[in-house]
C-alpha cells in the first residue's frame, strides 16, 4: 500500500510525462488543474511566456465546501467566463497527474459547456 507521500510522488511524476507531451501556446493555452484535500484550483497559463493569463479557485470563490465536484463545477464555469472574457477560446487541458475522474472530469466538464473548447 502507499503512504500518502508515495502517492502524490507517483503523481508528480505522471504529470511531468502529460507536461512532456502537453504545452500552451498563445493561440492555445493550457487549463492546468490542481486538487487538494480541501479546494481545486485551475489556472489558464501560456507556457512560451510563462505567464498565467487566468484563474480560479474554489478559495476564491469563497464556497462553503470547496472539495467536492459542486464546487469543481462552479471553478469550471468560472474559469470559463473570465477566459472568454480575456479572448481565449481553445485550451488543451493538463490534468495535473490526476485521474479523469470526478472532481477534475466534473471542472473539465463545465468548462466545456460555458464555451471553451477543448
Amino acid at each position: 500500500m502507499y503512504s500518502k507521500n508515495d502517492k502524490n510522488k507517483e503523481r508528480q511524476r505522471r504529470h511531468e510525462r502529460i507536461r512532456n507531451k502537453v504545452v500552451g501556446t498563445e493561440s492555445c493555452p493550457r487549463l492546468s488543474v490542481f486538487r487538494s484535500n480541501a479546494h481545486i484550483h485551475a489556472q489558464i497559463i501560456d507556457d512560451t511566456k510563462g505567464a498565467t493569463l487566468v484563474s480560479c479557485s474554489s478559495v476564491e470563490l469563497k464556497l462553503e465546501i470547496g472539495s467536492n465536484v459542486e464546487a469543481a463545477k462552479q471553478v469550471g464555469t468560472e474559469l470559463a467566463k473570465r477566459a472568454q472574457a480575456k479572448g481565449i477560446e481553445n485550451v488543451v487541458f493538463d490534468r495535473g497527474g490526476y485521474i479523469y475522474h470526478g472532481r477534475v472530469q466534473a471542472l473539465a466538464e463545465a468548462a466545456r459547456e460555458a464555451g471553451l473548447n477543448f
